[in-house]
């Protein structure tokens, strides 16, 4: 199929080649070009080869070094992938996991109210007076008692809500799970029982007024390919790390300079804002629903 001086390849060869160097995704999307492509690069890779064996560049101690690197990086590639291929989660693992942690699988659907308190990162509503801590809850206070007496939820938040985004739609904050909302926020929410009001929450935003219209806990079958590769992450992480430390590692101070801190970690991240806000959310962080 190919020649190049007293080379020869077959087409199964070729094939093969393709196989293993050029990712699939770059397979679909050139299709059958991929072939001339190959056979361009590997034509020109043989060609400046054999004329650096010729001049004897292949025994240089710059080649040799360079030889032994690019080995280990394949030869540690091919280990990674020979571990993800062979290291599977069996089900009596995920559902054991998913029993153990079912509460990290619910969903709430609810509205809030956010009566913004001073120095919130929300923006004061144009005229609105800015409301000390007490005057704030105050407020909050007021309007949860109006409900209580029979207000509507969606009126209320449309009125009198300082979460611009989620207040357009009447409060509404869509369907969320654990780790997507503010902390205080989140600790009222998933205690909260259907139906009912929270008191006021106070979080950095302001406090706000909740109400939990749905829960539902996703089953073991939604989310079982969600924890098999979550499972088999951490067990091929530790199956890295356990060779690291069998390998018996120093690195010696005084040339590599004392280990570099591990990165600070950001704020944690409140949650995905549900609805659009008025103004960017880099500019302005939404209440309760602060976007990763």
């Amino acid at each position: 199929m190919l020649t190049v001086g007293d080379e020869k390849m077959t087409a199964a060869e070729f094939d093969h080649l393709i196989q293993s160097v050029v990712p699939e995704r770059a397979r679909l999307q050139l299709g059958a070009s991929i072939r001339q492509r190959v056979a361009d690069s590997l034509v020109d890779s043989k060609v400046k080869a054999a004329e650096a064996k010729r001049l004897k560049l292949d025994e240089t101690p710059e080649f040799k070094t360079t030889l032994e690197f690019a080995t280990q990086q394949i030869l540690a590639q091919q280990y990674t992938q020979h571990l993800q291929a062979t290291t599977k989660v069996d089900e009596a693992e995920a559902r054991k996991y998913y029993d153990e942690h079912k509460a990290d699988y619910l969903q709430l659907k609810a509205r809030h109210i956010l009566i913004r308190s001073k120095g919130s990162a929300v923006p004061l509503k144009k005229d609105a007076k800015e409301l000390t801590d007490e005057e704030a809850l105050a407020k909050a206070k007021e309007i949860r008692q109006k409900l209580v007496d029979g207000a509507d939820f969606a009126t209320l938040a449309k009125a009198e809500s300082d979460d611009a985004g989620s207040g357009a739609n009447g409060g509404d904050l869509g369907t969320f799970g654990h780790g997507r909302m503010v902390p205080a926020f989140e600790e009222v929410a998933f205690k909260l029982p259907v139906g009912e009001l929270s008191e006021p929450v106070k979080s950095q935003f302001g406090y706000h007024i909740i109400k939990v219209e749905s829960r539902q806990e996703k089953t073991f079958a939604e989310v079982r390919p969600e924890i098999e590769r979550k499972l088999e992450a951490d067990m091929i992480k530790k199956t890295q790390d356990d060779l690291k430390t069998s390998a018996h590692i120093v690195m010696n101070p005084d040339y590599f300079g004392k280990p570099a801190p591990p990165a600070p970690m950001g704020p944690r991240p409140a949650a995905i804002q549900p609805h659009p806000p008025a103004t960017p959310p880099q500019a302005t962080p939404p209440p309760a629903a602060q976007p990763k």
